[in-house]
């Protein structure tokens, strides 16, 4: 089986980062702070996979990318949920190569 591309790779990786930020505006005195910053690591995962998306990806990489969505999909917390929106997104960089 050949290995995934980085653009389906990191659209997964994309629909679970939306759900831990939708999970994070539930604190409606960070709601600024969380879509800014939502935004922002969103639009830097984005520009590396119109930049590499055509690329594969390893199967060590796309088990690095399924812990990290698993781990994100253990937060109920909101308040937490806003510790991973920068976090998350520097882990799938650093997976990748990329600098976060």
């Amino acid at each position: 089986m050949p290995d995934a591309t980085l653009d389906a790779a990191l659209s997964r990786v994309l629909t679970a980062y939306d759900e831990l930020a939708s999970l994070g505006e539930d604190v409606e005195d960070e709601w600024t702070y969380v879509t800014d910053l939502a935004t922002t690591w969103r639009d830097r995962l984005e520009g590396v996979a119109a930049a590499r998306g055509a690329e594969s990806v390893s199967p060590a990489t796309e088990t690095a990318f399924d812990r990290a969505i698993e781990e994100i999909g253990r937060v109920d917390d909101p308040h937490r949920a806003i510790d991973w929106l920068s976090t998350f997104p520097q882990v799938v960089l650093v997976a990748l190569g990329e600098a976060p």
